[in-house]
């Protein structure tokens, strides 16, 4: 029988927090959790903001007040003031004017129109004998205020030996430490399980490392007068997310790469690790996304675009009410009246294995990969407009999952995880694509959830939020309400879908089946069918038997324990992220190869060299 893709970890951080112990999707529905579980999350945000006070009712308001969307806090830079070099034109005013400078300072080349006279050793005086160019720093305000920015007090540089890393390494290492932290299992004897090249890891970015310690730096180097570094190039690639965790992670010798798609880049790698398992190239598949784009220039070039949801614009989508200055908690209006994006910053990383490993290793089973699907959109008038593409993902993850639950869990026991941008192009677009396909499938009210409400727009890694998100669903079955709204616009096809601003709340193991749905510009589209828990361990059952799944329960006990341990510590901020800088390095002295094997010193398992003809004819 095929390999079924079991979900065995998941982790990362976003504006709502930690999403291990489902405490990012619990920040997002807290108000309908009972009083001890919400304790346990405003917990668990204390460790994470570095907050030691008492939790009483004006601490659970910091806390809620510095996580999810809201105004850019001024440690990444302060919105209404941010610096740009202005291009100016001198000219001599009465016949002649000077000023002085270092001679260090002076321009290898000098323009036209400067006479140079020395003042001393270290000084020249400049007389302009006509008119010259300059840049003079300048401060200007930018258009957009709000952002869905980590909780207030978590630096993931600062928990570890970050060496100047961009901070979209530092988030990679951070949630791929917690992704492992929430498998409850100990890598080093996972992966002693299987040979080493019987494991995958995909990661990225969508937009490559953009701070001053990366791409950022090295752009801007010739324009600020400073020197490049010798780091800046390379940790600036778009893959590099994938290269960190495989060398100060996992030590991961197998399949790596990023499969690129825009917003829709976490599915990408999904459907990546989905093909190596199902396939048997791999038995572990290790998916990410990270993404730190919150530095100003994407912000401007966002908003020249008209993508983003600017202070002016959500001015005039509450002028009703009178506001003096923005509703930023509200920036993101999933599916009503808009005015754009939100741009987040975040990390999510999931442990996908084969379901025979899973169960021999007493791993968590947290739900299953029926099928993702990619498309692009054909023939396209703009780059950056939604195309058909989705409609094929769409329908095609809904179908795969009926091939399984059947037709009546689809119509009674499935929900959607919407791209839900907040811009009035995706509620138009995306709502017929799900409207469309209730329609086809039979489904009258099909729950809609938009987390990007709560968290913003993280880019790559928005898919990653969504399956977080959807693990608590599960776990919960609360789905989180599109609470930025107050109705739906009438331009949203919602005959067949139900959009709600409260929270909806279902009976345990009442939800089957999600559907992740992620768009991205260039006409990259992606859609993923999520299988429950209760769903996947009953197809688990009907393939291995009872005897092998009782089995897998009792080594599942110290699984859970260890997965406990690991919350506690984070809750109580005393966890440490796994960073193994020159840990165990392997060289040429360590491989041992003959006619049918390679074999690595401190690898259980060797590699076969005894690999099969693929074309299956020979010469």
């Amino acid at each position: 029988m095929a390999r079924i893709p079991v979900i065995t970890g998941f982790g990362g951080v976003n504006a709502a927090g930690r999403s291990s112990g489902h405490h990012g999707y619990r920040r997002t529905v807290i108000d309908a959790l009972d009083s001890e579980t919400a304790l346990q999350t405003w917990r668990s945000l204390g460790g994470l903001m570095n907050r030691d006070a008492a939790l009483d009712a004006d601490e659970r308001r910091y806390r809620a007040d510095h996580t999810l969307i809201r105004r850019l806090e001024d440690r990444y830079f302060d919105p209404s003031s941010v610096a740009w070099n202005r291009r100016v034109k001198l000219e001599p005013c009465n016949g002649l004017t000077s000023f002085t400078m270092a001679r260090r300072n002076l321009p290898e080349v000098l323009p036209a129109g400067w006479s140079v006279r020395e003042l001393d050793r270290l000084r020249v005086q400049i007389d302009l004998t006509g008119a010259t160019e300059l840049y003079m720093t300048d401060h200007h305000p930018l258009e957009v205020s709000a952002a869905g920015q980590l909780p207030t007090g978590f630096e993931p540089g600062q928990l570890y030996q970050s060496r100047n890393h961009p901070r979209g390494l530092q988030l990679s290492v951070y949630g791929a430490s917690d992704a492992l932290g929430q498998m409850g299992l100990d890598w080093d004897a996972v992966s002693a399980r299987v040979p080493p090249t019987q494991i995958s890891v995909y990661a990225g970015s969508a937009m490559s490392q953009l701070d001053d310690n990366s791409n950022g730096g090295l752009i801007a180097s010739r324009y600020l007068g400073k020197r490049v570094s010798s780091k800046q190039l390379a940790l600036g690639l778009a893959d590099m997310p994938a290269d960190f965790v495989n060398a100060y992670v996992l030590g991961n010798l197998g399949a790596t790469g990023l499969n690129m798609g825009a917003c829709a880049t976490y599915l990408y790698n999904m459907n990546q690790a989905v093909s190596d398992i199902r396939e048997g190239r791999a038995r572990i598949a290790v998916i990410g996304a990270a993404e730190a784009p919150l530095v100003p220039e994407i912000f401007d070039g966002y908003a020249t675009m008209r993508a983003l949801a600017s202070d002016q614009c959500l001015l005039e989508l509450d002028k009703h009410l009178g506001l003096t200055e923005p509703d930023w908690r509200r920036a993101c209006r999933p599916f009503a009246d808009n005015c754009g994006f939100t741009l987040a910053e975040g990390v999510q990383f999931a442990v996908l294995m084969d379901d025979e490993l899973a169960l021999e290793l007493g791993a968590q089973i947290y739900g299953s990969v029926a099928g993702v699907y990619v498309n692009a959109d054909g023939y396209k008038k703009s780059i950056s407009a939604p195309g058909i593409g989705n409609y094929l993902t769409f329908s095609r993850a809904v179908a795969v999952a009926r091939s399984i639950v059947g037709e009546q869990a689809i119509r009674s026991n499935s929900f959607v995880q919407a791209h839900g941008t907040g811009t009035p192009a995706n509620r138009r677009t995306e709502s017929h694509i799900f409207n469309e396909t209730a329609r086809a499938f039979g489904v009258e009210k099909w729950p809609v959830a938009a987390i990007k409400c709560y968290l913003g727009h993280t880019m790559a890694v928005a898919a990653g939020d969504q399956l977080a998100s959807t693990m608590g669903i599960f776990e919960y079955g609360i789905i989180p309400g599109i609470a930025t709204i107050d109705k739906v616009a009438e331009d949203v096809a919602g005959s067949n879908l139900c959009f709600s601003s409260a929270h909806r709340c279902y009976e345990s193991e009442q939800l089957e089946v999600a559907f992740l749905n992620a768009k991205g510009f260039g006409g990259n589209n992606a859609t993923a069918a999520i299988l429950a828990p209760h769903i996947t361990r009953q197809l688990l059952h009907n393939k291995h038997g009872a005897k092998t799944i009782r089995a897998w329960q009792q080594r599942l006990e110290p699984t859970l324990q260890r997965c406990a341990d690991y919350d506690e510590s984070a809750s109580d901020g005393t966890s440490s992220v796994v960073y193994r800088f020159d840990n165990e390095v392997r060289d040429q002295q360590h491989v041992h190869i003959d006619a049918h094997s390679l074999r690595i010193d401190g690898y259980s398992e060797a590699v076969s060299l005894d690999i099969e003809n693929p074309f299956g004819v020979e010469l």
